[in-house]
């Protein structure tokens, strides 16, 4: 008995597909270039709806004074560390600042005083963690309330970032040289990490995506005999593809995708 081998790059997976719809016994009436379609389509829903197909990312980004101008982030055109990952960004989250607000330095600042107290409240005993703890959430929630977060609108067509208020010309928040950190969603790269060919439900949705191309090749011969009597019935292989689409697809919710976040009063 052989043992199981695992699907490490795109030939093979195409291989194991047409395998499971019966080929080289049966004739598979695919084309090459539908095949890869197919696989396309599947590594696209994969990526953006399957947990496993995408990662969270963060990118520092240094503002520049074209970006200022524009008014936006165009991750095609900004040389940033985030430019290489541009066609596989599915959303970013959020974006967070960079500077002395989180970082302070200054002696006279109000928050480097509190910061400074609740050390010498750890060193001499006179504090402990549980108040420590209740401080920082008090000091990140005047931040919150003064400060705020920056609004963001991702144009995923486009690439683009728009940090509104934030990046606005000479009367933005940001200036030229300052950094940001941006949260995001970045696809997996099934060529990069091969073992995304050997997920289970991405066998499954492709072998059906390809099914139900062969049933649209078949459907223009239906009711035509071949030799033996045997009869071509490509709307049957297209309804059965669609029911196993649809069965796959609905694992999805129910399996694969990440649970949505709620928000707590």
């Amino acid at each position: 008995m052989s043992s199981y081998t695992r699907i490490r790059n795109r030939t093979d997976f195409i291989d194991y597909c047409l395998r499971r719809l019966g080929h080289p016994v049966i004739e598979i009436n695919v084309d090459d270039e539908q095949i890869e379609d197919r696989i396309n389509d599947a590594l696209q829903l994969f990526n953006e709806y399957v947990a496993e197909g995408s990662f969270r990312s963060y990118f520092s980004v240094t503002i520049t004074q074209d970006m200022i101008t524009r008014g936006l982030i165009d991750f095609d055109l900004d040389a940033t560390p985030v430019q290489p990952f541009a066609d596989s960004i599915l959303s970013i989250v959020r974006v967070l600042p960079i500077d002395d607000s989180t970082s302070s330095v200054n002696f006279f600042d109000v928050k480097y005083q509190m910061r400074l107290n609740d050390l010498w409240d750890l060193q001499t005993g006179i504090g402990d963690l549980a108040y420590y703890e209740q401080m920082q959430q008090y000091l990140t929630t005047i931040d919150m309330k003064l400060t705020g977060h920056p609004q963001i609108q991702f144009n995923r067509n486009g690439n683009t970032l728009n940090i509104w208020g934030d990046i606005a010309g000479s009367r933005g928040d940001l200036q030229a040289g300052d950094k940001i950190m941006i949260e995001m969603w970045v696809a997996s790269n099934a060529n990069a990490n091969g073992k995304i060919y050997d997920n289970m439900f991405l066998k499954e949705y492709a072998t059906a995506l390809i099914k139900e191309q062969w049933g649209q090749n078949l459907i223009k011969f239906e009711g035509m005999q071949l030799p033996g009597g045997v009869q071509l019935n490509g709307r049957q292989i297209i309804e059965d593809a669609r029911q196993e689409i649809e069965t796959t697809r609905q694992r999805i919710y129910n399996e694969y995708d990440t649970p949505p976040d709620f928000f707590v009063g």
